[in-house]
């Protein structure tokens, strides 16, 4: 079997990632285990830009409504008391950054749920810098060198750059799977509910 790179474009703040959580543990599984030349890569979208204006109260409706959408149909678990505890703010890029400083010691997967948990579990907001300063020293990383690579143009262009890769590929928000295999990038079925459903479609793309 020739090598193949799975792509998982995602945000840290993206509620439909969270519903996806399970399902996508369940797939790199059974890819670890039925397909070991696919890697996986793990690639930012980035839902939100910068931002210290308190969101809108249409878009809090509109995630609120979401929130219970994903429950209903996925039965993932959120602590609405986020929106009456918290000043909420559209703005993602501090946890995409955080997530690229834990890659640096492979700590991108444990950041990503950790922001999730402090999300939409632990009524948290992942777009203060305190809140992904407490996560980052919880997972053992130098707070210093964390605040200071979270203002650093480098950290941001390495960002930009990710950003830029993920909105060239074949994708319809996020979470989406996209299989490069022979120089060639394919858009990969996702199903919440059944990890086999872009399994098969991996393998198809694979083995035909």
């Amino acid at each position: 079997m020739k090598k193949a790179t799975l792509y998982y474009v995602y945000d840290p703040m993206c509620s439909w990632c969270w519903g996806y959580h399970i399902t996508w543990v369940r797939l790199q599984k059974q890819l670890a285990i039925n397909m070991p030349n696919v890697t996986v890569r793990y690639v930012l979208g980035g839902l939100a830009a910068d931002s210290e204006a308190p969101m809108p109260n249409d878009m809090q409706q509109f995630l609120q409504q979401t929130w219970h959408k994903i429950h209903q149909q996925l039965g993932t678990e959120f602590n609405h008391d986020f929106w009456t505890r918290c000043h909420p703010r559209r703005s993602t890029y501090p946890s995409c950054r955080a997530a690229i400083i834990a890659r640096q010691s492979e700590q991108e997967i444990q950041m990503i749920h950790a922001i999730q948990q402090a999300y939409y579990l632990q009524a948290r907001n992942p777009s203060n810098i305190e809140v992904l300063t407490d996560i980052a020293v919880n997972l053992g990383i130098d707070k210093q060198h964390f605040m200071q690579q979270m203002g650093s143009d480098e950290l941001n262009q390495q960002l930009m750059t990710e950003l830029a890769f993920a909105r060239q590929l074949p994708i319809q928000g996020f979470p989406s799977l996209v299989l490069q295999y022979q120089q060639q990038f394919y858009p990969i079925q996702l199903d919440y509910q059944d990890a086999n459903t872009s399994l098969d479609n991996i393998k198809h793309l694979v083995e035909s």
